[in-house]
């Protein structure tokens, strides 16, 4: 497996080029229940994609385009995303693991109750996705995403590593932070500074960690108030 290291965060990414495997091009991801492994499945359309406690293994997700997607105690194993629109997606439980996203639209994405181990995304766009009790079991890597007005609520990102990522108005709701590295990125619109307790940032970056605070308190300057 080759890994993706930012700073001290290393996540091991899918090897799907690996001459043992065969990946097959199949006309879609199967169905509730079942197991799909080695596959490509490319260039779909659709209205509706549900998928329950089923197992996708070793596989490529490419250009997929959804308006619904409802996924539901979901097994990912060694599996890219890549160029896929998922509208309206909801994913509960379930747990990935060697996992790319790559490009991908998961706006107001919905994360419930989900445990990341080594996953990265990277060039997604995830404004407006809810995250709860999500947990990062193994590393987590965010890389030049939007994530604008996301929040992060009672989850546990401890492992996780947020770099050169849009954070306007994202938000952290209690939860577990202690070690998440926000190195290079803007914090000054970050929200839920409380929660943020022993994260990892540079020495530049607490101005920003002033200004959210401001921002966040809604305080007013009395230079600024009218006089009665």
């Amino acid at each position: 497996m080759k890994p993706r290291t930012v700073r001290q965060t290393s996540v091991i990414l899918p090897v799907l080029d690996d001459p043992g495997l065969r990946l097959a091009t199949v006309p879609s991801l199967g169905a509730s229940g079942r197991r799909g492994e080695e596959f490509t499945y490319a260039d779909a359309s659709l209205r509706e994609l549900d998928l329950a406690d089923a197992h996708l293994l070793d596989g490529r997700v490419l250009r997929l385009r959804t308006q619904r997607t409802t996924l539901k105690d979901l097994r990912v194993d060694s599996v890219e995303f890549s160029g896929c629109d998922l509208g309206s997606l909801r994913w509960s439980g379930g747990k990935l693991s060697r996992a790319v996203f790559s490009d991908c639209k998961l706006l107001g994405a919905a994360f419930d109750s989900v445990a990341f181990d080594s996953v990265l995304f990277e060039n997604c766009k995830l404004d407006y996705a809810t995250f709860r009790r999500a947990r990062a079991t193994g590393p987590v890597i965010f890389s030049k995403c939007s994530l604008a007005e996301a929040s992060f609520a009672r989850c546990d990102l401890s492992a996780a590593c947020f770099d050169g990522c849009g954070m306007r108005r994202t938000e952290f709701e209690g939860g577990q932070y202690r070690g998440c590295d926000l190195r290079n990125n803007d914090l000054s619109a970050v929200r839920g500074l409380p929660s943020l307790r022993q994260v990892v940032i540079d020495r530049a970056q607490v101005l920003q960690l002033a200004e959210a605070l401001v921002s966040d308190l809604e305080v007013s300057f009395g230079e600024d108030r009218l006089s009665p």
